[in-house]
């Protein structure tokens, strides 16, 4: 049943080669998008040719996809072996997340300072559609909305920069945390709603701290899911 769901989840992406926009960029996006959401696991082989067939594009646009996600750091591209979803080892887990949870606080810091009643309104209105995709613990919507969260939190902040930084940065430690994606929804979301109240008021060291602190949980959290699955294989 589950392997029926997971090419079932695949095949909805398919049939880009119908569309007017760069096949490249398409492959990209739907790639990511499937990586991010755990529908390729860390380690999964990305093989060109099946990747073509569910996506119904020719293998180039997924070459493209390859190199790019690649320099994203989401693909590993090893000679014979071909591409695999990118493996993060503990050691550079734990910088990721040092050097996220410093620029997220930044991030909030400068969202506070600089926010607008327009954006504050599209982020109180991400919220209540996280809080909703909590409950229902679909994948592929707190994936979503959770980087539409930090984007327009960046989006608030004013600082190209650290947006362009933040997003590639979000990304790969999303591969991080996906094993808690679900099951630290509610913990999240709730976080979030923190971050956003600290940013109304305008109070740049409370938000700083708590956005700071919302990825040491999210690490913390992970790094107790994997002792767990450890024991219980032991």
């Amino acid at each position: 049943m589950i392997a029926t769901s997971k090419v079932s989840a695949r095949q909805s992406k398919t049939a880009l080669g119908i569309t007017h926009a760069s096949l490249g960029q398409l492959a990209t996006d739907s790639l990511r998008s499937a990586i991010l959401s755990g529908q390729y696991q860390p380690g999964e082989r990305l093989v060109e040719d099946r990747l073509s067939t569910e996506m119904g594009v020719s293998r180039v646009p997924i070459r493209e996809a390859l190199r790019q996600l690649a320099t994203e750091g989401l693909v590993a591209v090893q000679p014979r072996r071909g591409a695999s979803v990118a493996e993060v080892s503990p050691a550079v887990a734990a910088d990721l997340v040092e050097v996220r949870a410093t620029l997220e606080g930044l991030n909030a810091r400068l969202a506070a300072r600089n926010r607008s009643a327009e954006i504050l309104a599209e982020l109180h209105d991400i919220l209540r559609e996280g809080n909703l995709a909590a409950k229902s613990q679909s994948v592929a919507d707190l994936v979503r909305l959770n980087g539409a969260f930090h984007d327009k939190l960046a989006e608030a902040g004013r600082n190209s920069i650290l947006w362009d930084i933040m997003r590639t940065l979000r990304e790969r430690t999303s591969l991080v945390f996906a094993l808690t994606t679900q099951r630290r929804a509610s913990e999240d979301w709730k976080e979030h709603s923190l971050i956003l109240a600290a940013v109304i008021k305008g109070n740049e060291e409370q938000a700083a701290n708590l956005a700071a602190e919302h990825v040491r949980a999210a690490a913390q959290a992970t790094l107790k899911a994997k002792k767990s699955l450890v024991a219980k294989s032991g």
